[in-house]
């Protein structure tokens, strides 16, 4: 009479400890899930998060430094360049010498009644910096090479404006020449927009005959404008350890890239003010207003 009963109760017990482990399994089950997710959650925003430092990595600028503008050619260059004001050299003010400068020299070889000789030489350099958002230095220099050699050919009163790309200077370089007619006589114009890895060189070099001399020949002044380009380039790379600045392929974080409108070289054919103070650099695009 007792077993039976005693049977039967221990046959409810294990049924009732079946049952009390279901929920308990469910639990264990529903924790073990959640962890999962979680784990899937925490892996997903840590590759989103990975993937967003890494768009925002860019290649550093090759060149770190710029030479001091006044110094960038010879003596032996300024006497054949302006004979008669190597020494006149006037830097344009600038708010940082590390990514902008700009100086220039004016020659006035006074004959009397035989006539004057005028030459005008100015050299700028713009260095742009990698920046997260708009990209590397040599992209953002690339981009200004193209807007300013662009600004060289189009300045109002310019007559027989001729351009033609360079070689053996930087990474891209092109010449632009013509002449400008002032109250003081006729101007011969040269600009050489060079570009070399994140550095734009520019070198504006025009000569006049004044007072009944003749004009300079534009061949001379075109080979002398050409070398001094060729001698501004070798500069930069000269003040960069001639092999570049900071080593290429390492991360920067965003910077401000000097603007251009600020930083460029004056208006090509700036030396007809007859040797006037330049002053600070000003942008093409105000001093060069574009063929209408």
């Amino acid at each position: 009479m007792h077993r039976p009963a005693q049977r039967q109760r221990q046959r409810l017990t294990r049924i009732l400890v079946g049952a009390a482990a279901v929920p308990m399994m469910l639990v264990a089950s529903g924790c073990s899930s959640d962890s999962g997710d979680d784990a899937k959650k925490d892996s997903g925003a840590s590759a989103s998060s990975s993937a967003t430092e890494a768009g925002s990595v860019v290649k550093e600028a090759a060149y770190a430094k710029l030479p001091e503008p006044c110094k960038v050619f010879s003596s032996k260059t300024l006497k054949e360049m302006v004979p008669k004001g190597a020494k006149s050299n006037k830097e344009g003010k600038s708010g940082d010498g590390a990514t902008r400068g700009n100086c220039s020299w004016n020659s006035l070889d006074n004959n009397g009644v035989d006539g004057s000789q005028f030459r005008w030489l100015n050299v700028s350099l713009l260095r742009f910096e990698s920046d997260a958002t708009r990209g590397t230095g040599e992209k953002l220099a690339s981009e200004y090479f193209t807007k300013h050699a662009e600004d060289a050919r189009s300045v109002e009163g310019a007559k027989d404006t001729k351009s033609q790309p360079l070689t053996g200077m930087g990474n891209e370089a092109t010449l632009v020449t013509y002449d400008l007619k002032k109250k003081e006589g006729t101007f011969k114009q040269q600009t050489v927009v060079t570009r070399v890895e994140n550095v734009v060189v520019t070198v504006d070099y025009n000569g006049a005959g004044l007072a009944g001399d003749k004009a300079p020949k534009v061949a001379d002044l075109t080979k002398a404008a050409e070398k001094a380009a060729k001698e501004a380039v070798e500069a930069v790379r000269t003040a960069n350890g001639a092999g570049g600045g900071s080593a290429a392929g390492g991360s920067t974080a965003p910077s401000k890239s000097p603007s251009p409108s600020k930083s460029a070289s004056k208006s090509a054919g700036q030396g007809s003010d007859l040797g006037k103070d330049s002053g600070t650099s000003k942008s093409p695009s105000k001093s060069a207003t574009k063929k209408g």
